[in-house]
């Protein structure tokens, strides 16, 4: 398959969990791709176990000087860039009352900073390399109000509105900016054991009409699509994969 075949591809968080099942989907589709990651054992492991040209560099995503230097190896590396993946996240759930101020500026510095940085230091070169697509990872907790989610939810609101002011910006210069938007999606971040807790529980999922969380492939075909050039006609918008939860609620 080679949708994506010529392309270069940045994708943060790319270590595990959903970043690696959308480093593995580009580069099934013949893109090359750069996995960026705090976690250099598993990131090098992950890149090496999957086909294709795919490297790794470490990113702390929170600082601006190691946005710079992994851009800058994508240039020396590949010469190019056309399609980053601002997928890096934290997650966790704290009421309002609760959350200490270090916490929250640790969500916001990987959540909501670690994008704009990387959509600064990313799109002069993507530009340079002829245009390209930029995909931040949002959530539905940034698409409604959510017990517990506060934090979260306020980075994931404040990516939705840097999405579509970069799409405004970057047009001009043939870069596109959309967010995916999932939902409850399978994996290290949702934090639970997914076959035990329905098996406990029948009815976990009766509230979503596909009454199923998603998986990391399924979000990953999401960013295959708007990375390809058949999203050439989108930007500054949501792609929405959550089983129908908020569509239908």
């Amino acid at each position: 398959m080679s949708r994506l075949a010529g392309k270069v591809a940045l994708v943060t968080g790319g270590a595990r969990g959903q970043g690696a099942a959308e480093a593995r989907a580009f580069a099934r589709e013949g893109a090359r791709v750069l996995i960026a990651d705090v976690d250099d054992d598993l990131g090098a492991t992950t890149a090496a176990d999957i086909d294709g040209d795919v490297r790794f560099a470490r990113l702390d995503v929170s600082d601006a000087d190691s946005w710079k230097a992994v851009v800058a190896a994508v240039e020396t590396d590949f010469g190019r860039l056309d399609v980053l993946v601002n997928n890096a996240a934290r997650y966790w759930t704290r009421s309002i009352l609760e959350e200490s101020d270090d916490a929250l500026d640790a969500m916001i510095a990987v959540n909501l900073k670690g994008s704009f940085l990387g959509i600064r230091a990313a799109a002069p070169l993507m530009i340079d390399s002829g245009g390209g697509s930029i995909i931040n990872v949002s959530s539905t907790a940034g698409l409604g109000g959510h017990v517990g989610h506060a934090a979260y939810g306020m980075t994931k609101w404040g990516l939705r509105g840097l999405t579509r002011v970069a799409a405004a910006e970057l047009s001009p210069s043939n870069v596109r900016v959309n967010c995916l938007v999932p939902g409850a999606i399978t994996g290290p971040m949702l934090g639970v054991n997914i076959p035990e807790q329905q098996q406990r529980d029948p009815d976990l999922w009766s509230g979503l009409p596909l009454r199923r969380p998603g998986e990391p492939e399924e979000i990953a075909e999401g960013a295959v699509f708007l990375a390809s050039d058949e999203s050439s006609y989108i930007t500054g918008t949501d792609l929405v994969l959550d089983g129908g939860a908020t569509g239908t609620g």
